[in-house]
């Protein structure tokens, strides 16, 4: 029971990564609190706690996290905008960072106060791989949200090394997920997208959402003690070469 006695707060835990992160956190011992903007697709989540949320919702959010006081906060919320950059619009920009960015931002100044006070905790930001470290076709306002989340968990992992808190960042390549499934349905010819996208993976197949939760799990626990502002690749060595 890796995480046997903590607490811990996971956004978009409905489906894909996030709810492998909470089925993940539960079986080793956490107490879960799962929460998504839809709240049906929380159903079936077996010991967790559940709410529905907004993470755009400053109030909502930061309400939720200090009732929680988890000792591990997971920020999984996010959107893949599909185009180049003459294909963005600006409100699609806006959003993919209110998002992606902002929200991670937000629930880390909700975090923090409480995990200074208890004397530490892991804070996970999911990022990816199509970022600021290996550029993907049509997902430059995805890329540039998703950079800023490697950049905002370095500086947050420096400020606060001291005082206990660990802060670090997931980057995964292509994941079998319901949002790649909408996205690969999107493209308007599912099966020759799907063969492109596993194409591109040296290992010849995409991850899955339960291989990101094993480095969650590990970044949330005592075992990663040692371990911080980093942002952890996870893509089948896509970004080697």
């Amino acid at each position: 029971m890796r995480l046997q006695g903590k607490t811990a707060f996971v956004t978009a835990a409905g489906q894909g990564i996030g709810r492998a992160i909470a089925e993940s956190f539960v079986r080793e011992g956490a107490s879960v609190i799962a929460t998504d903007r839809d709240a049906a697709l929380l159903d079936g989540l077996e010991s967790a706690q559940t709410a529905a949320l907004d993470v755009t919702d400053k109030a909502a959010l930061t309400r939720a996290i200090e009732a929680a006081a988890p000792d591990v906060l997971v920020n999984c919320a996010g959107i893949v905008h599909a185009g180049a950059l003459l294909d963005a619009t600006e409100d699609e920009f806006d959003f993919a960072f209110d998002l992606n960015v902002k929200s991670q931002f937000l629930a880390m100044q909700a975090v923090l106060p409480g995990m200074i006070e208890r004397g530490g905790g892991s804070i996970v930001n999911i990022a990816s791989v199509a970022s600021s470290i290996v550029a993907a076709p049509g997902r430059c306002v995805y890329g540039a949200s998703k950079g800023a989340v490697i950049a905002l968990t370095k500086s947050v992992a420096l400020d606060y090394v001291t005082q206990g808190v660990r802060v670090n960042a997931i980057c995964p390549g292509t994941v079998d997920s319901p949002s790649l499934h909408d996205r690969l349905r999107a493209t308007g010819d599912y099966e020759a997208a799907k063969k492109a996208f596993i194409a591109r993976q040296p290992m010849g197949r995409i991850g899955t959402a339960e291989e990101i939760a094993h480095l969650a799990l590990y970044l949330a626990s005592d075992e990663s003690a040692f371990t911080t502002g980093q942002a952890h690749i996870i893509d089948g060595a896509w970004s080697v070469g």
